[in-house]
């Protein structure tokens, strides 16, 4: 895996389809965590806890089990509800247990027709801990890949890791297994290519930490300052995409947004956006597709 060092003031304009200026990127993670974890070692269940303090994987952590469950229960219908009614599409990432544990949320993004980008087998395994045992890295994501093709019915186009830990390999082993895109490089407003061992292209395309739903949380943020954190990015980047154009991806978690003190920022951001005939509320798929075919006049 390599990428050039391109800094976005030394690159040609980008310019999207059908004269959008800035696609928006409403990322839903479907994640499954497993209650307990065969060792003594804290547990890393993926993502900030609710209530503090590191219990050893194999001791049952029920506050924070039962907090994120809220989100497979409740909070994931509740953002489904608010997508339907403002009549745009979200892009689900998903666990390959999340599709054996918790199926119907998976059939309810299948049934409306959204993105599914794989997401790793279960949250709380990463990929780092193959990072010196490649051929077990790809063992995990051969089966997440082999589960996404049975539930979705149809081949996996993109990854995104679990934490966004990935290692050296991961890209290359993901061209090798023909997907197109990847979403764990966190340094981009704009898609980029990727060089691969295979000489296969993969596009990346940036997630965030920063505009996530995980500031709610760390900063403590309500409905009204999380909803300004939205509209900041996305006011800065519109403006920016005059000139070339631009993607601003949102990380959302159904036990975090779905809760209905904050569900409310989610909703007015959307309907904010939607007031701009230049937006593209995309997919990282039409992204990538387009991006592979682009490219040359961009970078």
């Amino acid at each position: 895996m390599k990428y050039n060092f391109i800094p976005i003031t030394h690159r040609k304009p980008l310019r999207w389809p059908n004269g959008k200026r800035l696609a928006i990127i409403l990322t839903t993670n479907l994640e499954y965590w497993d209650p307990v974890r065969d060792t003594a070692k804290p547990f890393y269940p993926g993502g900030p806890s609710i209530v503090g303090g590191d219990l050893p994987g194999n001791v049952y952590d029920n506050a924070n089990y039962t907090w994120r469950e809220y989100g497979q229960r409740v909070g994931v219908w509740r953002m489904f509800d608010v997508f339907d009614a403002e009549g745009v599409q979200t892009s689900c990432t998903m666990n390959a247990k999340m599709a054996l544990e918790r199926r119907p949320a998976v059939d309810a993004a299948l049934e409306r027709g959204w993105e599914i980008v794989a997401h790793n087998y279960v949250q709380s395994e990463l990929l780092t801990d193959y990072m010196f045992d490649e051929a077990a890295e790809r063992e995990i994501i051969r089966k997440t890949l082999d589960i996404y093709e049975e539930v979705c019915g149809r081949k996996a186009k993109g990854w995104l890791s679990s934490s966004l830990r990935s290692t050296l390999n991961t890209i290359d082993i993901l061209a090798e297994e023909g997907l197109i895109f990847v979403t764990d490089l966190l340094n981009d407003d704009q898609p980029y290519l990727v060089e691969t061992r295979s000489g296969r292209p993969m596009v990346s395309i940036s997630y965030t930490s920063e505009v996530n739903d995980f500031s709610f949380l760390r900063q403590g943020l309500s409905a009204e300052s999380g909803l300004q954190m939205f509209r900041e990015q996305f006011d800065w980047l519109y403006a920016e995409s005059a000139t070339s154009g631009r993607f601003m991806n949102i990380g959302l978690h159904p036990h975090v947004i779905g809760q209905a003190y904050r569900i409310r920022a989610l909703r007015d951001f959307i309907r904010y956006a939607k007031q701009f005939d230049d937006v593209w509320f995309a997919t990282r798929e039409e992204i990538a597709e387009w991006y592979l075919q682009n490219h040359s006049s961009h970078i």
